[in-house]
């Protein structure tokens, strides 16, 4: 099954110096991306990346409950990130959506109607991703070497609300958790750590 990349949180940009690029090996891909995933989920998580087309294929099947997304070689900077099986098929769809070429209130718009009709099921639990992201600089395409990265962490929670949770809207410290797009399909906490820049 493909695997799409999240449209939250890979940001929305243009297609730049990267896209001349070539891809890197495998063995970078899969290395760069696992730098994601918590240690104790590497060695069996799946991982997707990028064939010399760059279409978005399976590099490693999987054996854990972990799915992991290589850096996209068309984007700028770093990011890869590592999710919860559960979340696949809303991570998929909103790929497909990017792909018809939808603006990303036309994906939440179309995701949301979905959730809620039964046609695309979001996860019953908390499910987690974790992103780990770098600018281009501190990013070795060569050997899949990352430098001084950040990470970010996100648990989706469909539905839940500051009421819910007795999370903030907004973080009042560096590090502290609070909701994102609360009462909806993709309501989640976020957690951003201080960055190391």
């Amino acid at each position: 099954m493909k695997k799409g990349i999240l449209l939250l949180f890979l940001p929305f940009v243009s297609i730049g110096a990267r896209a001349q690029a070539p891809v890197p090996s495998l063995e970078a891909q899969i290395k760069s991306a696992l730098l994601a995933a918590p240690a104790d989920k590497r060695d069996g998580a799946a991982v997707y990346g990028y064939n010399k087309n760059k279409e978005l294929v399976l590099l490693r099947k999987g054996s854990n409950e972990m799915i992991c997304l290589a850096d996209d070689p068309a984007q700028n900077g770093f990011s890869a990130s590592c999710y919860h099986r559960d979340l696949a098929a809303f991570i998929d769809r909103g790929q497909a959506l990017k792909k018809a070429g939808k603006s990303p209130k036309e994906i939440f718009d179309i995701r949301e109607e979905e959730v809620k009709s039964g046609k695309l099921r979001m996860p019953k639990q908390p499910s987690t991703m974790f992103i780990y992201s770098a600018s281009d600089e501190k990013y070795d395409r060569a050997t899949g070497e990352v430098k001084d990265g950040n990470f970010r962490y996100v648990v989706y929670i469909p539905y839940a609300t500051a009421e819910s949770t007795g999370l903030p809207l907004k973080p009042e410290a560096p590090g502290m958790p609070w909701i994102m797009d609360p009462g909806t399909h993709r309501a989640h906490i976020m957690i951003n750590p201080p960055t190391k820049e």
